[in-house]
């Protein structure tokens, strides 16, 4: 099969596609098929497909491959920069998420405490877990 050098292909990705901006956003706006249908319709495969990787261990070998750079790299050079805008533009979805838990925090009455490292101290921390494992699995 003919096709271009590898570097000339990564040059023209690196290039070409930051300006195709216009056309991401009007991709998510106007999709062909409904992003949650379409996801609802890929269960099954998206379920055959991570058995198959945990059976034949490509998670591990993956993040093996990648090492610690990889995942440094693109947290830093990518990251960073997109941090101060996605926490600014999560506050509602991340109010609304932490609701549930808020409370039950609120609602929660725990048992008397005590001295620095005494035993029921441990216990008012197992309390709040064991709540909010319940708040999360629905129970």
């Amino acid at each position: 099969m003919d096709i271009k050098p590898l570097d000339q292909i990564s040059r023209k990705w690196t290039t070409v596609t930051p300006g195709r901006a216009n056309e991401y956003k009007a991709g998510i706006l106007s999709p062909r098929k409904s992003w949650s249908q379409a996801t609802q319709d890929a269960a099954e495969n998206y379920a055959a497909g991570v058995q198959a990787a945990l059976s034949e261990g490509r998670f591990a070998k993956g993040v093996s491959e990648a090492g610690d750079s990889a995942w440094r790299e693109g947290a830093t050079q990518k990251g960073v920069s997109r941090w101060p805008q996605g926490v600014s533009l999560s506050g509602p979805r991340y109010q609304q998420g932490f609701a549930p838990y808020h409370s039950v925090l609120a609602s929660l009455n725990l048992s008397p405490g005590g001295a620095r490292g005494d035993p029921r101290n441990y216990d008012r921390v197992r309390e709040v877990g064991t709540a909010l494992h319940a708040a999360k699995v629905g129970k």
